[in-house]
Parts: structure tokens; C-alpha cells; sequence
């Protein structure tokens, strides 16, 4: 199928993309955010396209955009294509380039949500205009959906309009939003272009030691900080099973492929080690996890308090949440209580469906030397939220990257940026699918 965005839209990603970054819609948790500004300008962008949006909030100022696109085929049921809005902290003094410049340096461009996930929100807004100017109909409906509150608990995103608002998503079956469609360099000459078909549960959790205040220099064997440690070290210490789900042995079964190696999953580590670089896509999604990553105990140095809590990120496999509160139950022992701060599901979506197959078909297209594989996402996005709704969520915000350029590394780090022609072949991509999906 030939290429058929136009100039104008490539223009319009670049200058999207920046116009985002430049609105600061940090998220710093505990509602500490505002994305209205950024969710105006995005339905402005749709309103020139004569695409009609609706805001939304729970909060105020915690604003959400949702419009539909018709599609030519009333009887298909309808793509869900979404981006959050907000983005994580950035320190200032830690970058190159000022985190909310937007510059466009050198054919880069710079700024924090330049690839977490403002680039995405751009595309969308560039190939639905694109679609309006040269009056283009996509197969099936496509609903947009930008949201608020993604890099937190979604609450005032996602969850709030899969709870209060479904009826804007009826007859949407699949879903489509980040971490997937991207060139993986495996240092060896190959493109890999992973395509997201599943993600970890998300186990946040709070644990909770309490036993006997007294005084730092008595004897106390009822210590809460003692308790909290020692159900801490277990839980950073432990060595999780093994468990492949079916997305991942598909994505273990085309590496193989791709390499020419046996597939052998009685041996994982073997095939790990023979598909290099690689195998760092399928790594963090083989077991499930949890990292200690806060504490909080004590007021004064000479004194033993009563309390101690911790956090720790747990995530899950898909059907592996039972085995997941077993284990902590373990480690934790009778000392020390655990909850879940914020729980979300895990996900899988079928890798053999024709969604699926688009997607590859529309990569393919403009990377025919790439190799397109799926995977399992090592965390969340708000397709979680947007399963409730029935709809089955990909990953798929496609991007040609440079070889020495760490994708992974963007996300949520120091000097966020993306080449513009990734913005370029993102467009072009995303335009195909989304005609044919």
C-alpha cells in the first residue's frame, strides 16, 4: 500500500510534539498535577480538524480528551487509540536541555514526554488532521482518547473514564497506545521491532512491622524496624520461578527464528545467552518481581519506634497473581502486614489476531529490513484501565531509532528526546494501520 500521509503532517508531528513538551504537566503524584492546559490544546488541534472533543475531569484541572473518528465499516467494531497527557519530574539542572524547552536541536528533539508519551499524542493528532484535509475514512471507528494521571494511580485518567464513561468507548474491542513498534539495534546489524501484546500486573505495595517503642539504648526484642529489615532483605533477595506465559514464548519463539536457533524452551537460559542483546526484551517479563524502594520508620536516633512501613514495586505475570500473594505472605512472615497501595491487573492480548498482523504489515512497509516481534511489557499503561471495558490493549507507538540510541533509557530518565524522523516514520506507520486496522 503506498504512502499517502502528507507533508503537512510531517510537519505538524515535529511542531505538536514540541508544543507539548513545552506544557509542563509534571506529575508528582497525590494529585500534584494539571493537564488541562495540555488536553485544550490537543482538542483544539481536533476541533480544526472538525473532529468534535469532549473534556472531561474527576479533578479539576485533571483533564481528559475524547472524540470519535467514523469509520467507513459500521459493522467493525472500533479501535481504541489513547496517550496520556502528564509526564514524570524532570530536574533541570540534570539535563543538556531544559526538560520543557521542546527544542529541536540538530534533527533531535529534546524535552521531557518527548518519547513518554507526547510524541505518540502528536501522531495522533497529525494523522487524524492529515485524514481530515484529504478526506480519508479509516475502516473502522477509531476513538481518541488523551488522559490524565497515567504516571500515577490513573484514577483521575483512565480509571475515571472506564468507570464513569463508558458509554464514549462502546463497541470499542482493541485498544492501541505506547511501548511497542520501536527499532531494537541488537549490535549485530538487526532491526527488531517489538510490538506490545501483554503486561505485568502492577503490585505496589505497602508493609507495615509494628512492635514495642521504647528507648534506643534498652534491650527491645520486639523491634518494628528489626521486623521491617529482615521481611525487606527476604523480599530483595528472592529468586522468583520461572513462568513463560504465551506472549512471551511467542516473543522467545521469533527471536529464535530470527537468529536461526532451535527453539528450546526446556532450556531458557541457554536461548537467552544465544540471542545476545536480544534477549533483554523477553528478560524482565520471564518471573515475576518485587523491588523495595522506600522506607519510613523512626523520628529521633535514641528512640525505637512502634512503627515501620516500606514500599515495594511488585509486578505480576499474567495468571500469576495467586502465586505472587502466596510468596509475599511467605517472606513477610508473622511480623509484618502487607497491602496493596495500587493494584492493577495484568494483560495479555493474542498475537496471532489481525490487529496484530496490521500492525506488523505496517511496519514492515516502511522498515522491510526490520524484524517484527511481539513482547510482554515489564510494566503498565492505562490499557490496564481500559480492560475493563473489554478492550484488548497493544502497544504500538512506532519509531525508527538510530543504532546507539537507548529507547528504553528515555523513558523516565535524563535528556528525554527523539530523533524527527522517528516523529517522521511514527506518522507514516501509524497513518497505514490505522486506515486498515
Amino acid at each position: 500500500m503506498a504512502e499517502r500521509v502528507d507533508g503537512q503532517a510531517l510537519e505538524e508531528v515535529v511542531t505538536f510534539t514540541s508544543d507539548l513538551v513545552r506544557i509542563d504537566t509534571t506529575n508528582r503524584g497525590g494529585g500534584d498535577c494539571r493537564e488541562r492546559p495540555a488536553a485544550e490544546y490537543a482538542a483544539a488541534r481536533l476541533a480544526d480538524a472538525g473532529i468534535e472533543p469532549t473534556l472531561l475531569e474527576r479533578t479539576p484541572g485533571r483533564t481528559n480528551v475524547v472524540a470519535r473518528v467514523e469509520g467507513a465499516d459500521p459493522t467493525a467494531g472500533a479501535l481504541l487509540l489513547h496517550g496520556h497527557l502528564d509526564v514524570v519530574p524532570a530536574e533541570a539542572a540534570d539535563w543538556s536541555v531544559h526538560p520543557f524547552s521542546g527544542e529541536v536541536r540538530d534533527g533531535i528533539l529534546w524535552g521531557r514526554g518527548a518519547v513518554d508519551m507526547k510524541d505518540m499524542d502528536a501522531m495522533i493528532l497529525a494523522v487524524v488532521r492529515s485524514w481530515a484535509r484529504r478526506g480519508v475514512r479509516p475502516r473502522r471507528d477509531i476513538v481518541i482518547a488523551f488522559t490524565a494521571d497515567e504516571e500515577a494511580s490513573a484514577e483521575d485518567g483512565a480509571g475515571f473514564l472506564a468507570d464513569e464513561h463508558a458509554a464514549l468507548f462502546e463497541g470499542c474491542t482493541e485498544g492501541v497506545s505506547e511501548s511497542g513498534g520501536f527499532t531494537f539495534h541488537d549490535g549485530a546489524g538487526r532491526q527488531i521491532y517489538p510490538i506490545a501484546a501483554g503486561e505485568r500486573g502492577t503490585a505496589w505495595l505497602k508493609l507495615t512491622a509494628r512492635g514495642r517503642a521504647g528507648h534506643g539504648s534498652k534491650v527491645n526484642r520486639d523491634n518494628a524496624v528489626t521486623r521491617l529489615a529482615g521481611a525487606i532483605a527476604r523480599i530483595g533477595a528472592h529468586e522468583w520461578p520461572l513462568r513463560l506465559t504465551p506472549t512471551v514464548r511467542a516473543a522467545l519463539t521469533e527471536l529464535a527464528a530470527v537468529y536461526g536457533i532451535e527453539t528450546d524452551l526446556t532450556d531458557v537460559d541457554a536461548l537467552l545467552d544465544k540471542l545476545g542483546p536480544a534477549a533483554h526484551l523477553v528478560e524482565p517479563t520471564l518471573r515475576n518481581s518485587a523491588n523495595p524502594t522506600m522506607l519510613d520508620a523512626g523520628y529521633k536516633i535514641n528512640v525505637i519506634p512502634g512503627e515501620a512501613v516500606a514500599y515495594v514495586d511488585g509486578r505480576y505475570l499474567p495468571g500469576a497473581e495467586d502465586e505472587f500473594r502466596a510468596t509475599l505472605d511467605r517472606l513477610t512472615g508473622p511480623d509484618v502486614e502487607w497491602e496493596f497501595h495500587h493494584r492493577e491487573v495484568a494483560l495479555q492480548a493474542p498475537v496471532d489476531s489481525p490487529t496484530f498482523a496490521r500492525m506488523r504489515a505496517a511496519v514492515e512497509e516502511f522498515a522491510p529490513e526490520g524484524h517484527v516481534v511481539p513482547f510482554c511489557m515489564s510494566g503498565g499503561t492505562d490499557a490496564k484501565q481500559f480492560s475493563r471495558l473489554g478492550i484488548t490493549g497493544y502497544g504500538f507507538t512506532p519509531l525508527k531509532l538510530p543504532e546507539g540510541y537507548d529507547y528504553g533509557a528515555m523513558y523516565h530518565g535524563v535528556d528525554e528526546r527523539v530523533p524527527v524522523e522517528a516523529l517522521h516514520f511514527g506518522v507514516r506507520v501509524l497513518d497505514r494501520f490505522l486506515r486498515t486496522a
